[in-house]
């Protein structure tokens, strides 16, 4: 099985989707996409798969974005990707891919979706927030 997620290792929810997909027992391809940023052809890929638009996958905080002036809606999705792809950082992170489906795990427990295993028993966020419960529930 592979499960792969476009990781920031600086982002507490990716690092919390991570460690959900691992305490599910698998082991996901992870890339650092700051590194080693999708192609174009892939990024539409996985937008297309989440049935998102450019503009949705677009991340503000910590990012150029206000910079760049991309709340203009003037900018075309062919546009947005442009800048995703010159300024990685504002690719919304993390994304998931797995053979059950491609998500923006936002919040990171979004990813029990599409695990083949979401009984991962209890896990608690590094925050200290309950995602599941010790009797395996999860919590609103």
């Amino acid at each position: 099985m592979t499960i792969t997620i476009y990781h920031n290792p600086a982002c507490g929810t990716s690092r919390n989707t991570l460690a959900i997909i691992r305490q599910s027992g698998e082991e996901p391809e992870v890339i650092e996409y700051l590194k080693t940023p999708p192609s174009r052809a892939r990024l539409v890929e996985l937008i297309e798969a989440m049935a998102m638009t450019p503009r949705q996958l677009l991340r503000e905080k910590g990012t150029p974005y206000a910079e760049l002036g991309l709340a203009d809606p003037k900018w075309s999705d062919d546009e947005i990707l442009d800048f995703m792809l010159a300024h990685p950082i504002l690719i919304n992170r993390p994304i998931v891919v797995t053979p059950l489906g491609v998500v923006l795990a936002r919040p990171s427990e979004a990813v029990l979706d599409i695990l083949p295993n979401p009984d991962i028993g209890p896990f608690t966020k590094e925050d200290g927030e309950v995602v599941i419960d010790a009797s395996g529930k999860r919590v609103a």
